[in-house]
């Protein structure tokens, strides 16, 4: 606190004395401004405390995962010899590991702009030079308004800036010049104008979203991994590492994420879903050879009974076929579930189940047809026979049924259907009691006789199918990739797997082309298309009329 000076006291002084207090007068005013701008500065700071707590454990997190990916590609490259994998095996595994990298990498540079609350640095990446005997298109983005503001007519070309991005149209790679002219007053009065460089998914990088959305179809579509979509692009002179791509799938995969929760949680809303799962070989570095993990697929297809909700479906991976899985993927869903009969689905249809009420399982009378032909001899069996025969009159009456609505389906089965399965069901219980239960043909009648209260819940709902092929005829096309790409390289890379082939198989089940899909969620993506608008971006709002214009 300072004490007031009299300025008669102060003239009184002797003039050294007097300089001296005056300066000190200076010293103590500045001292005290110093003081004030620190105290602001620390009010700032104790502010923030909070939102960096917060940020620190998502960092932290981030970092781990990071830590553990990285630790998982050098035990790949420099692993022990008992660890060491084959060529073809490494490519994969590099392939999913640096995928995974990338997204984590994207999670990190996303969450960062978040708490900078400033658009995303534009990071400076080695320039590459491309082919000179790729055709190449140029787009010039002038300015809105030229007008100088000095008021002395037009602004005047004065350079340029230039930038060159790897775009591709189907078999056909070029290179997309971007054009940004300057403009400045000619007389020199006032500034520069030039507009700003278009958004790009991955900002000052090399591939277009036409570009990257290729890689994306061409790996998990036409089933061609990236070390061999590496190969095809060095055939046209593109030196392009798959590490490169796999960090172009990575933040793809990041950015596509949201669509496909979207996707999962509108599915399931839906009264009835089908749901299957199949092997997906992953590489486990530690060991030197292949572990088993499942990919869960969840699917809505009402139009068997000219349901109004469209088609989809959406992938999950996990490291195992525990009910346990099927029942997080299925959290909030209420209704019917038709699978077949593997029995990991049971604790979904009693008290087991922590995420709502029990569900009902329609079982699948393919699997039920299936356990009869492969209980059956080379020599045949009157007994097999019978009951395909019988099998087969339940499907025919489905197949005049098709596409007409739930109360007529119901009310053809009950008139039609019903008889037929209590007749097949007395025939069932007759040969089971001829029949040893130890003998292959007493095993596969007691499987369709236990499982009686799933096969039959069919001919008493529209909406149910008598077989779940709907969902494995989406699941096919993973065991193709499987067979093309040997395994998955790493947990992860399963996992976005599963995401991207969520979106193409989605696609295809509403007859929209993937790669233009693609291509234009990408691009939407990159120009900030807003999180609140989201279900624009789902495969099934895509514009069918759109596929012919954009192939």
């Amino acid at each position: 606190m300072s004490l007031p000076l009299d300025p008669n006291l102060l003239e009184s002084l002797p003039a050294e004395l007097r300089t001296a207090v005056e300066a000190q007068i200076e010293a103590l005013a500045a001292e005290r401004a110093a003081r004030l701008h620190l105290d602001a500065e620390n009010a700032d700071l104790r502010a923030s405390v909070s939102d960096l707590r917060k940020s620190n454990a998502e960092l932290a997190a981030l970092n781990a995962r990071l830590e553990h990916l990285a630790n998982e590609m050098k035990r790949a490259r420099f692993g022990p010899r008992s660890e060491k994998l084959n060529p073809d095996q490494l490519e994969l595994a590099f392939e999913d590991l640096e995928t995974a990298i990338a997204e984590a990498q994207e999670e990190y540079d996303t969450a960062a702009a978040a708490r900078s609350q400033s658009q995303p640095v534009r990071k400076a990446r080695m320039s590459r030079a491309l082919p000179k005997e790729l055709p190449r298109e140029e787009r010039v983005i002038e300015p809105e308004n030229l007008a100088c503001p000095c008021g002395c007519g037009d602004m005047v070309r004065i350079g340029e800036d230039r930038s060159e991005r790897l775009d591709i149209t189907p078999a056909q790679f070029r290179v997309l010049v971007t054009v940004r002219p300057r403009y400045a007053c000619p007389k020199g009065r006032a500034g520069v104008v030039q507009q700003k460089a278009p958004p790009a998914l991955i900002e000052g990088g090399l591939p277009t979203e036409a570009t990257i959305a290729h890689v994306l179809v061409s790996k998990y579509s036409e089933h061609l991994p990236l070390y061999r979509q590496a190969q095809g692009m060095a055939r046209h002179g593109l030196s392009i590492d798959r590490s490169t791509l796999a960090d172009w799938v990575g933040r793809a995969a990041f950015h596509l994420a949201p669509v496909v929760d979207r996707m999962a949680q509108l599915l399931k809303r839906s009264s009835k879903l089908f749901m299957d799962e199949t092997t997906a070989p992953v590489l486990d570095p530690g060991r030197g050879r292949t572990k088993t993990g499942y990919i869960w697929a969840m699917l809505r297809d009402d139009r068997p009974w000219d349901g109004d909700d469209p088609p989809g479906v959406v992938f999950a991976y996990a490291p195992g076929r525990g009910g346990a899985h099927a029942e997080r993927m299925l959290k909030g869903f209420e209704g019917i579930l038709q699978v077949d009969a593997y029995g990991g689905y049971n604790r979904l249809a009693d008290d087991r189940r922590e995420h709502g009420a029990p569900l009902r399982l329609a079982y699948c009378w393919a699997h039920a047809r299936r356990e009869i032909i492969k209980a059956t001899p080379k020599a045949g069996s009157p007994i097999a026979e019978e009951t395909l025969k019988r099998i087969a009159a339940l499907y025919g009456i489905e197949k005049n049924i098709r596409g007409q609505g739930p109360e007529r389906r119901r009310t053809e089965r009950q008139d039609r259907s019903v008889p037929l399965l209590d007749d097949l069901k007395a025939w069932l219980r007759a040969q089971a009691a001829r029949l040893s239960r130890k003998s292959e043909m007493g095993k596969a009648i007691a499987y369709i006789l236990t499982r009686w209260d799933g096969l039959i819940l069919f001919a008493d709902d529209g909406r149910v199918e008598m077989d779940s092929n709907l969902v494995e005829n989406q699941i096919r096309p993973l065991a193709l990739n499987r067979k093309n790409a040997l395994f998955a390289g790493h947990d992860e890379g399963a996992q976005n797997w599963a995401r991207i082939a969520s979106l193409i198989a989605t696609c295809k089940m509403n007859g929209v082309e993937p790669f233009a899909y693609m291509r234009t969620t990408l691009e939407a993506i990159a120009t900030g298309h807003p999180h609140a608008r989201i279900d624009d971006l789902l495969p099934w709002v895509f514009p069918k009329t759109a596929v012919k214009a954009a192939a």
